[in-house]
Parts: structure tokens; C-alpha cells; sequence
């Protein structure tokens, strides 16, 4: 069966669905920060690379920075990188470091729904009417209306809520021992980070990755937003790269030993 709605709801439903079809858009779409920094010459002559994870207290053979790396790796090579079969023959470590950050409160501002209550009271109306002898008469009776609600507009209300921030960061060394207790010298540095109520860091690898693509080895001046859609072809290069590499070669044929 059908559902029915009289004529005076259409626009409520109308907008109602307009509503939940653009928060479910909305949904999808997150803001990312991204702050980068680089140098350039350096990091222009280094091609190949060694991952490392830059938490020990994460392990190489954690599930979860295998599946990280594993983005990562995809991110580096829309950027014509690729990794060294050896540590010794890459041109520059790159350090992986990921995880989420103490929650917080903070107020947000929401858009909620206002209604106002229209229509109803009381109106009058003749009705015919037969009395005892069976003589047809006029009767006025009140019919009572209920009054109905109906969506005049949004308003903007404060709500406090706890966040999580999320991040994902990617350095870049050049291939050489400490020196004198120093790390080695870093040519390029990329941060993304992603600030909302969910706790699901597997969920925002993805997007975080896809959402350095553009800023590996570059500048950014200052952090940069960068709006990613959850199915976009970006998140979608960065989750497919995970399934092809096993069939990609870790380093083109002709990769030297780095001297």
C-alpha cells in the first residue's frame, strides 16, 4: 500500500525529503587539513624510497600499518615515486606516523528544523437534518479543525559535542646515518588531519592519503582544507592500489643501487 498524504503536506514532506537527501550528500564529503613543506631541489632528485614506521610502538607487522602503508605507498606513486626492493638502494626514507589524538570538546553551531503550527480552530456549516416526524431541516453545527505543522525555516543552535582528530603524516629523510645524535636531513614533510565526532581511524586512512596526493613534495604556504568525497575517484585510486600492487613491480627494472 501506498502511502497517502493530503494536499496540504506536500510541501513539508517535500522539503523534509530535501533535507535528509542533501544531509546524506553532505555525509559523504569531509574536510581535510593538509599542511606541507618541502625542499624543493632535494626533494626533486629523490625518487625512491624505503618505508619505515615512525612509531615503534606501532610495529611494521600491525595489521592496521600494513593496510596504512599500503595507502600510502598508492599516494607516493601518484606522485611517480616508487619504493626500493632494499633500504640501500632508496634515495630517501619516508616515516610513517598515523593515530588519533585526545578527544575534546568543543560547541558547534547546527542547523535545525522550525515549524509553526497553522490552520485549525473552529468553522460552521449547515447540515441537512430529519426530526422525529421525518421533516428535513437546516442545522448549523461547528466542525473543529486540528490545527497541522508545517516548516517555515531553519535556525542555527549551538551543541556541544566531543571530537577526534585524526591524522596522517608523512616525512621524508634522506637516505643517511644520524649524525652527531641528529636525524637526517628532511626533504619534505606532509600532514593531513581530519576533526569530527567519529572515532573510526580505518575509515579516514583512506581519505586522508587521497587528500595528500597534491601536496607530496610541494609547499603549501599555509594548511590548506581539502573537501574529499568519501566515493571519489581520489579515495577510490588511493583503496583500489591496495589490490593491484601485488601485481606492480616494487621499483622500475632499470633502478640502480643508490651510491
Amino acid at each position: 500500500m501506498k502511502p497517502h498524504f493530503p494536499r496540504w503536506a506536500w510541501p513539508r514532506v517535500f522539503a523534509i525529503a530535501c533535507t535528509l537527501f542533501l544531509a546524506g550528500c553532505a555525509s559523504s564529503t569531509f574536510e581535510v587539513k593538509v599542511d606541507s613543506i618541502t625542499k624543493p631541489v632535494a626533494a626533486a632528485e629523490a625518487q625512491s624510497y624505503k618505508l619505515k614506521s615512525k612509531n615503534p610502538v606501532l610495529g611494521e607487522e600491525n595489521l592496521r600499518y600494513k593496510e596504512a602503508a599500503d595507502f600510502v605507498r598508492t599516494a607516493l606513486s601518484g606522485k611517480g615515486l616508487y619504493e626500493a626492493p632494499t633500504a640501500d638502494r632508496a634515495d630517501m626514507i619516508v616515516e610513517l606516523d598515523y593515530g588519533i589524538e585526545a578527544p575534546r570538546t568543543k560547541v558547534e553551531r547546527v542547523s535545525v528544523p522550525v515549524y509553526a503550527q497553522v490552520g485549525g480552530g473552529v468553522r460552521y456549516d449547515s447540515i441537512p437534518m430529519l426530526d422525529a416526524r421525518g421533516y428535513r431541516s437546516m442545522r448549523t453545527v461547528a466542525i473543529y479543525e486540528p490545527p497541522r505543522s508545517e516548516l517555515i525555516g531553519y535556525e542555527e543552535v549551538p551543541r556541544l559535542v566531543m571530537v577526534y582528530e585524526k591524522y596522517l603524516k608523512i616525512t621524508a629523510r634522506e637516505n643517511k646515518a644520524a649524525s652527531e645524535g641528529r636525524p637526517p636531513a628532511e626533504l619534505w614533510s606532509v600532514q593531513a588531519s581530519a576533526e569530527d565526532e567519529s572515532k573510526d581511524l580505518r575509515k579516514y586512512l583512506p581519505i586522508m592519503a587521497s587528500a595528500t596526493i597534491d601536496y607530496i613534495g610541494q609547499d603549501s604556504s599555509s594548511q590548506k582544507v581539502v573537501k574529499v568525497r568519501a566515493d571519489g575517484p581520489g579515495v577510490e585510486f588511493v583503496r583500489k592500489g591496495m589490490s593491484d600492487r601485488a601485481n606492480a613491480p616494487s621499483a622500475p627494472p632499470s633502478a640502480a643501487p643508490k651510491t
